[in-house]
């Protein structure tokens, strides 16, 4: 089991695996991170377990169908079911154990912060990854 938990521990989860971890430049993640891009990870829903802490979390919808979730006693971000219930985005920053995986690509770098360079060569994409995005057939 891969744990994780906020800032004060008062929401906890558990995830059996996490496949991927992407780190989206879109000006949305950016201002919930204060950072230059989330590093996020996807998990499906049966294979993580919100162990404490439930009712701490809040949600925030930052576009029509995204929720951002947090806690309401740190701030900091919580898991975030999608809209069609099949996977969580989990803030990976929230990972208390390592869960095996490296971050494998950048999405949304067509408005990605102008002050930051990406100097990786992990596989980049101008808006969602192709398969991914709201308008894709599941």
């Amino acid at each position: 089991m891969i744990r994780g938990s906020c800032l004060c521990g008062g929401v906890q989860f558990e995830a059996k695996k996490v496949p991927l971890i992407g780190l989206c430049h879109c000006s949305l993640c950016r201002k919930a991170n204060g950072a230059a891009f989330e590093s996020g990870a996807v998990v499906p829903a049966d294979d993580l377990e919100l162990t404490k802490g439930d009712e701490l979390i809040q949600a925030y919808e930052s576009s029509p169908g995204t929720r951002r979730c947090f806690c309401r006693v740190c701030g900091s971000r919580a898991p975030s079911k999608s809209a069609d219930g099949t996977h969580y985005f989990v803030p990976a920053g929230l990972l208390d154990d390592d869960p095996g995986v490296k971050p494998a690509l950048h999405m949304f770098v067509g408005s990605k912060a102008p002050w930051w360079d990406i100097t990786d060569d992990l596989p980049q994409f101008e808006e969602w990854v192709p398969g991914y995005g709201p308008d894709d057939p599941k």
